[in-house]
């Protein structure tokens, strides 16, 4: 029978001077807890071999738990292979570059013991450059609005979540995995506290502004159709402002305004119109392209070795 109580989920990427420390603190915490929990560590092909770190925790310490992908699948996939490998009645979901402080983890778990299934970490002050703070704003901003769900740019995946929260989250059979949004899909009784947010103790972020763009368009094509039902509200706008456009040249024709009609008008609605229909078809070729992907049911993620079983 299985007797885990707390289970910490980490992708692990660039991060391979972070593991000692980061392992060192998760003990630490959660020895205060309880001595039943596991570490799972998640090896996204890191280049700079964190997987021989990993191999070294686990053999000083059956409780750290290894999964090493077989390619580079992204954050929120390593994420969901480690949910899919965890056995505690509690999980928690932590970055690995420490900016995510371990010891936050008792306040988390002591709120959840209240009666809630999800206990969200709010970072107080990001320790993050300005420009990063600001992309984060824009990104959340937009998020929300296009896929119709309450995003704080101050959330990300630090958390402690019930089992019962995970399975949900791991029967929902999305191909594009995006974990908080999976989270609040999902509902359940939820809390957020405020926690330290601390600098990173090594290395640099991975997300660029070309990979952030990228992970919003994935996120709202996966999580709204929001997108195709702007489209009709801009088709029935250009309508509406053609009508009114008309009935105008209507009424200065009679007027005798108008002696000679010109094509610059019409080349005009021409090349306005068409880059219209294209715009469109563009999102709805999206969002077929994405279905595409779907059918073809291919796992979101390959493991290619575990240690630690």
């Amino acid at each position: 029978m299985n007797n885990t109580l707390i289970s910490v989920v980490s992708p692990i990427y660039g991060c391979k001077t972070c593991l000692q420390e980061l392992y060192i603190r998760l003990r630490q915490t959660l020895e205060t807890i309880s001595p039943e929990f596991e570490i799972i560590l998640v090896n996204d092909a890191s280049p700079d071999g964190a997987w021989e770190t990993i191999l070294e925790l686990s053999k000083k310490d059956q409780r750290v738990k290894g999964l090493n992908l077989s390619r580079n699948f992204g954050q929120h996939y390593a994420i969901t292979a480690g949910l899919d490998y965890c056995n505690g009645e509690w999980v928690v979901v932590m970055d690995c570059d420490l900016q995510d402080v371990p010891e936050e983890i008792s306040r988390l778990y002591n709120k959840a013991k209240e009666g809630f299934d999800i206990v969200l970490a709010q970072r107080i002050n990001r320790r993050d450059s300005f420009i990063k703070k600001g992309l984060s704003k824009i990104f959340y901003s937009i998020l929300s609005y296009l896929t119709e769900s309450k995003q704080d740019y101050k959330v990300a995946n630090f958390g402690i979540y019930n089992k019962k929260v995970i399975n949900a989250i791991l029967n929902m059979k999305d191909y594009i995995r995006y974990f908080p949004t999976m989270v609040r899909w999902v509902g359940f009784r939820s809390e957020t506290i405020e926690v330290i947010h601390s600098e990173r103790y090594s290395g640099g972020t991975s997300y660029s502004v070309k990979k952030l763009l990228k992970l919003a368009l994935d996120i709202v094509l996966s999580f709204s159709d929001k997108p195709l039902r702007l489209t009709i509200k801009l088709g029935l706008g250009i309508s509406f402002l053609a009508i009114l456009y008309a009935i105008y040249n209507f009424f200065r024709y009679f007027n005798g305004q108008i002696a000679v009609t010109g094509w610059t008008s019409l080349i005009f609605s021409i090349w306005f119109l068409s880059g219209v229909i294209i715009f469109i078809l563009g999102i709805v070729g999206l969002y077929v392209g994405k279905t595409f992907e779907k059918v073809k049911n291919r796992p979101t993620f390959i493991i290619m070795d575990k240690i630690n079983e």
